[in-house]
């Protein structure tokens, strides 16, 4: 699977952005999704997991009410939009897939590149 990032870039804290995540190579709708992202001098940590089948959503207690994961299988796609964003939101985002638990235990089989979210305060 390859994983491709897009939407990152600088905004005011308060506000809104939307990262997306293309996939390709096998078969998009038989894996988990994810995000993660890690902040200068820091480790890569969760944010958000969506199941395959789209029936289940996880969050990191950081972000849950304020982001919200969704995927498009038709598009090979998977979403997170970022509401009410904080400057310690910033930090490289990260896609990631897997068929298993692996993921959210942030040891996925495959990740994509990351894509720098700037919150200004």
């Amino acid at each position: 699977v390859q994983l491709q990032a897009f939407g990152g870039g600088l905004v005011q804290a308060g506000g809104s952005l939307s990262l997306s995540c293309a996939a390709s190579g096998r078969t998009f709708s038989r894996y988990h999704m994810g995000w993660f992202r890690q902040a200068p001098g820091k480790e890569r940590e969760f944010v958000a997991a969506i199941s395959w089948s789209g029936g289940r959503t996880y969050y990191a207690d950081s972000v849950k009410g304020r982001f919200t994961i969704s995927r498009d299988d038709a598009k090979n796609t998977v979403y997170l939009q970022m509401t009410s964003l904080r400057p310690e939101d910033t930090a490289v985002y990260y896609c990631a897939a897997d068929q298993s638990g692996r993921l959210r235990l942030g040891v996925p089989a495959y990740w994509g590149q990351g894509t720098q979210v700037t919150v200004s305060s």
